[in-house]
């Protein structure tokens, strides 16, 4: 009995979470992709003080979390708990010909969702860095074999010149959100952690895991447009 009490008390804490407009409009930015504060705010045209006060409703029902980014310290990002998505009405996201994958360095993570984006959607994908590295990482292209990928013809590109209009563009790392071109529209963040630092199989796998995740949740969502992009 005390597990069904438990249980019924949190779900009952998410549906009054949920049971206000101004709350589910911030759920329903945070299901595609992680946002600051102040980018939910001027999103919604809420200010800083109702914005704080929402997501700390947010948080207490264990439907939003809290990270650093890996780019700015003073900067924090929300995003969405997945187990909670389940409760959460998923909005549909516009027609979009191409999605395309960014990170720094364009040596793991970014090349990793594009393959495994290519392998759960039709919607083309390819990747990107702001500053791509001469080549990918050793760990990434073991990771991607291990999971059935092919990286044997992945190459690092610079976003600039991939990038064409009407691109999803997906930036998979905190640094890599904050140098994006301003034309780069429409755009997603995911704050998924560098695994490059702690350089170890752990750390790829998990991100890896953290990346596939996403996508699983994404891609039913995105549907290709008539114009439909090509891949690189």
């Amino acid at each position: 009995m005390s597990v069904e009490r438990i249980s019924l008390a949190e779900r009952a804490r998410v549906h009054a979470a949920l049971g206000d407009v101004a709350r589910l409009a911030i759920v329903d930015a945070l299901v595609v992709g992680d946002a600051a504060p102040g980018e939910l705010g001027a999103l919604l045209e809420m200010p800083t003080n109702l914005v704080a006060h929402h997501l700390k409703v947010l948080e207490e029902a264990g439907l939003v979390v809290r990270g650093r980014s890996e780019g700015d310290h003073r900067r924090t990002y929300v995003r969405l708990v997945p187990q909670a998505l389940s409760r959460v009405g998923i909005p549909p996201l516009p027609p979009v010909p191409r999605v395309v994958f960014v990170c720094t360095h364009n040596s793991a993570r970014s090349q990793l969702a594009a393959a495994i984006w290519a392998r759960r959607s039709h919607v083309p994908a390819v990747s990107a860095g702001t500053r791509p590295a001469e080549r990918v990482h050793p760990r990434a292209a073991r990771i991607a074999r291990r999971r059935g990928l092919d990286p044997d013809t992945w190459r690092t590109s610079q976003v600039n010149d991939v990038v064409k209009p009407d691109d999803l563009v997906i930036a998979v790392c905190d640094i890599a959100y904050e140098h994006l071109p301003a034309e780069a529209r429409p755009r997603v963040h995911w704050s998924v952690p560098d695994p490059a630092p702690a350089d170890t199989d752990a750390a790829f796998e998990a991100a890896y895991e953290e990346i596939a995740g996403r996508i699983e949740r994404l891609a039913p969502l995105v549907a290709p447009s008539k114009k439909m992009g090509t891949g690189r």
